[in-house]
């Protein structure tokens, strides 16, 4: 019986964690560029919407999956814009992403679905497929660990391939060297506009793509309320895990945990269910205020690049 309580914790973590994942692994590229991009929530959602809507009508997880993290770029290409070449204050272009991407998910919900907030739920061929699924018995520890979707265990693996490009490739080289010293980038011949334009979109895809997953393999359907303040966690998680991929993982690892918790101790009716949503909340907070002092912020972030004449 602690097994099987046990298994159903991993895995209800191991469905939290990849969307938390995806998002703040999108952040990581912002700031590591020295743009700050506290968008990610819209981001996530315009996702959300978009992947659902995409997955309805093609019947296709994946195409869903990819559209939402399409959906996000978008969103990430305003905010390059915004911030890099129209220097806006980059605290309240974030802002005001974060209102556009839920305002344009909810309009366009009700306009395509006959004035419903809510798109309707999805098939089980148009979700994400699970991995591993008929190998062990249903309801076993092994079951409940390793028998989830596939997209949680790339969202891993991305982990990897982040650190690998962030630290051993000539791009991320160019990427934390842009988001420290963008006038000495510039003296060399890197182009700063290029390489910061290149991060804030890849961090809207993947916010776009963490949003998405929410869509297509937790909820099978878009809500107003489908993200609710996932985005701001993962922006958490790369504050704890200061700005680099290994780090990210663990934090959201962590805070994953927690909404796994809520999650499983959601369907007895000896703790209230108000109490219980707090906790991802709570503990988000404690991080920020335990670890944000901690993590190294790249000297240039939030600063707007002047290109000199």
């Amino acid at each position: 019986m602690l097994l099987t309580y046990l298994g159903l914790l991993i895995n209800a973590m191991l469905i939290s964690t990849p969307p938390l994942l995806l998002a703040g692994l999108g952040s990581c590229f912002s700031e590591r560029s020295g743009v700050v991009n506290i968008g990610i929530e819209g981001m996530m959602t315009i996702g959300a919407f978009v992947g659902a809507l995409a997955a309805y009508y093609t019947n296709s997880g994946w195409i869903g999956f990819l559209c939402g993290g399409l959906a996000g770029a978008f969103l990430g290409l305003i905010h390059a814009v915004a911030c890099i070449s129209l220097h806006a204050d980059q605290t309240i272009a974030g802002t005001a992403i974060n209102f556009i991407g839920p305002g344009c998910a909810v309009f366009l919900c009700k306009a395509i679905f006959e004035n419903s907030s809510d798109s309707p739920a999805l098939d089980t061929a148009a979700k994400l497929p699970k991995m591993f699924v008929g190998v062990f018995p249903a309801g076993s520890f092994a079951y409940n660990v390793i028998s989830t979707y596939s997209v949680a265990y790339l969202s891993f693996l991305l982990v990897l391939l982040l650190w690998f490009v962030f630290f051993k490739t000539r791009y991320g080289m160019r990427l934390r060297a842009v988001g420290e010293h963008p006038e000495a980038c510039a003296t060399l011949g890197i182009n700063v506009y290029r390489v910061r334009y290149t991060a804030v979109i890849l961090s809207g895809f993947l916010a776009g793509l963490g949003g998405a997953f929410v869509t297509l393999a937790t909820v099978s359907q878009f809500r107003p309320s489908v993200i609710v303040g996932q985005g701001f966690i993962a922006i958490a998680a790369v504050i704890f895990g200061k700005f680099t991929p290994q780090g990210t993982l663990l934090g959201c690892l962590i805070f994953g945990l927690c909404n796994g918790l809520r999650s499983l101790l959601g369907g007895s009716n000896l703790i209230s269910p108000h109490l219980l949503s707090m906790i991802p909340y709570v503990v988000t907070l404690l991080t920020l205020i335990l670890f944000v002092g901690a993590g190294h912020v790249p000297a240039a972030n939030g600063k707007p690049y002047l290109r000199s004449k």
